[in-house]
């Protein structure tokens, strides 16, 4: 399960502080919902080995109107859609209004909340907190979010206690979840063949693409919620390939759901990518690319799944309409070279089989598998037809190449002053193995490492033992002359005459 943690607390207590060092470099999803003044900012981050998505707000001022207002209704909309709620106060400014009535919230609602104590900074912990206790929200754990403070210890420590609930859970319902599986009921619900996720912002037509994948000459196995991340699974065949499609937009068996009622789940979206094999993208062909598709590729690219591109509603447009999108698409989609495109009309069924060819190879490319000894020779071949550059009078040495992943495929390339390749280079060397291996619709991730000669410690280890024998000689040859000087100076001694 990846959990969700809300940030929510007064304007200025550091929400945004906290949310950018936990999403690091990633980009945020914006929920553009009419009518609200503040949207939630919607974020995936990692600390160690523990996923999460995390939902930034507007603050809450704790006045009347304040909380009527859009960015109140916010916050309290994100603590809804949480698994956990990290209720930020400041220190340096007390307990306020705002806070008391935050925490009133919380405990009614019953959610699993912590109450983060931030900019502790240049002050004793042991005074500045005791006073929070008075919120009820348990003890104040403290963090410096502009200063990166505090920040990994308690990510760890309220993962330690999701494991521990986690485990309870299983004790009691009989599931069991195995760290490193992609989730917890899969065993469970016996899904089997490729898992295709269907996203993209509200009314582009995901809900019509789902009811057209699953029509009539469609055999649907069985439509259950069987996980704890409460997305639909739906498992169907065809042509004899077994499919299960993630349901992200609340559409069930064959329902008839208007794409102005879809229901737009970031949580689900965000869920539903991390667990899917394939991504099918839709984008509107009549309103172009907007920026929230671009967030939404982002997500994707950084989540290394194979990826299919289908543009709707491409019936009924006029010529000119359609070079236009294609033009668009060129330019600002360029660097999307791995990708298949696909003109399609989800209402008319126009092109939508071809997306399962796409979805197909993208799907067993990405997992694929390869021979050490194949890679290496690729590696060979590609240096033999067009060298690394010389650097500072040195060329690098590429030794052999294996792979470290599937799913995205991942290539481990070893080797010396790797590290120093020019992207040019790296470059043509991806570029050199999608080709050979024939890898189409998922990324492929390259790793340099430099000096990782599986011959080096025993070569460092034949130097180490030539070294340790010369020293060894030269104590013996020192202990000798030691020895010998010893035994002259005895000799002189035997032979000095009494009184000489």
């Amino acid at each position: 399960m990846v959990p969700v943690i809300a940030l929510v607390g007064r304007p200025n207590v550091g929400k945004s502080t906290l949310f950018n060092r936990l999403t690091k470099s990633r980009d945020a999803l914006v929920a553009e919902i009419a009518g609200l003044t503040r949207d939630r900012k919607y974020g995936e981050g990692k600390v160690g080995d523990h996923p999460f998505i995390v939902i930034d707000t507007g603050g809450i001022s704790g006045q009347e109107e304040g909380i009527d207002s859009a960015m109140a209704g916010q916050s309290f909309q994100a603590i809804q859609e949480a698994d956990i709620v990290f209720f930020l106060v400041d220190v340096g400014a007390g307990i306020t209004a705002g806070d008391r009535m935050i925490a009133e919230h919380l405990r009614r609602n019953g959610k699993a909340a912590y109450l983060i104590a931030n900019k502790i900074d240049g002050k004793n912990p042991d005074i500045v907190l005791g006073e929070f206790f008075e919120l009820g929200m348990g003890e104040p754990l403290p963090i410096a979010a502009a200063h990166n403070r505090g920040i990994s210890a308690l990510i760890d420590y309220v993962m330690d206690e999701l494991i521990e609930e986690e485990k309870a859970e299983e004790e009691e319902t009989g599931y069991y979840y195995e760290e490193g599986e992609e989730d917890v009921h899969h065993e469970e619900l016996d899904i089997k063949g490729i898992k295709i996720a269907v996203v993209g912002r509200p009314n582009v037509g995901k809900s019509t693409l789902v009811n057209r994948f699953l029509g009539e000459e469609r055999v649907v196995v069985y439509d259950e919620a069987g996980t704890t991340r409460d997305s639909i699974y739906i498992p169907y065949e065809r042509h004899g390939q077994e499919y299960t499609l993630i349901d992200t937009a609340g559409v069930r068996r064959r329902k008839n759901i208007s794409e102005a009622a879809e229901k737009f789940s970031i949580i689900k979206t965000l869920q539903a990518i991390q667990d899917c094999n394939v991504c099918i993208l839709v984008l509107d062909a009549r309103t172009g690319i907007v920026e929230q598709d671009l967030h939404m590729l982002s997500f994707v690219l950084n989540s290394g799944r194979a990826l299919v591109i289908a543009i709707n509603k491409w019936d009924g447009m006029d010529a000119d309409d359609k070079q236009r999108v294609k033009d668009e698409i060129d330019r600002r989609f360029d660097f999307l070279t791995f990708a298949d495109m696909h003109f399609i009309s989800a209402l008319h069924g126009t092109g939508v089989g071809h997306l399962y060819e796409s979805v197909d190879q993208a799907y067993e490319s990405a997992m694929a598998k390869w021979q050490t000894n194949m890679l290496t020779r690729i590696l060979e071949d590609a240096i033999a037809a067009h060298q690394p550059p010389i650097i500072r009078g040195r060329r690098p040495k590429l030794r052999y190449a294996h792979q470290g992943g599937s799913n995205p495929p991942r290539i481990i390339v070893h080797g010396t002053m790797v590290n120093e390749l020019p992207e040019d280079y790296r470059r043509y060397l991806a570029n050199t193995f999608r080709r050979v291996l024939n890898i189409s619709g998922t990324p492929i991730r390259f790793e340099f490492r430099q000096g990782d000669n599986p011959f080096s410690d025993k070569k460092k280890e034949v130097r180490h033992s030539s070294k340790r024998r010369a020293e060894a000689v030269e104590r013996t040859e020192n202990k000798r002359r030691i020895k010998r000087d010893k035994a002259r100076k005895q000799l002189k001694k035997s032979y000095r005459k009494p009184g000489g």
